[in-house]
């Protein structure tokens, strides 16, 4: 398998993984922040969407920082292909809740006009925009890993 920037055990493979990670943990906690987020099903999703790309992220930043430390390559066969599994599914469901979430908030609080909570709507919006954020380092990791997958 070739070796490029973003491949695991790579700087650049980990600040993705840390990307991901600090932008979904952010969602996470600006939604949880919120004393009534409970009430709307896609921003539960979100929350469960967020909670697995904060697991998933930060374990393999772990694994990269280990590569990185121990200069190995991440590069077998199994291990890639498990590496592209699990991105396009976090990547999916990271982007089927930031999506959902924008359309609760767009049309909850804008289009119906029910945000009288000035505070708690800013939350739900910078929590779907870390969502957002979050699903970008993925997707671009996701795309490396299908790539690294192809070239080997």
């Amino acid at each position: 398998m070739k070796n490029f920037q973003g491949t695991p055990g790579t700087f650049l493979g980990l600040v993705l993984r840390m990307s991901q990670f600090i932008f979904a943990a952010g969602s996470i906690a600006s939604m949880a922040t919120t004393p009534s987020f409970f009430n709307f099903t896609a921003f539960c999703y979100l929350i469960a969407s967020m909670g697995l790309q904060v697991i998933w992220s930060f374990v393999l930043a772990l694994l990269d920082a280990y590569a990185l430390l121990r200069k190995k390559v991440l590069h077998n066969p199994v291990l890639v292909s498990l590496f592209v599994v699990g991105d396009w599914v976090t990547s999916t469901l990271s982007l089927a809740a930031a999506s959902s979430s924008a359309a609760i908030t767009v049309l909850y609080f804008h289009d119906l006009g029910h945000c009288h909570f000035g505070e708690e709507c800013q939350k739900y919006q910078i929590s779907v925009v870390l969502a957002f954020l979050s699903w970008i380092p993925i997707s671009i990791s996701s795309l490396i890993m299908l790539w690294l997958l192809a070239a080997g």
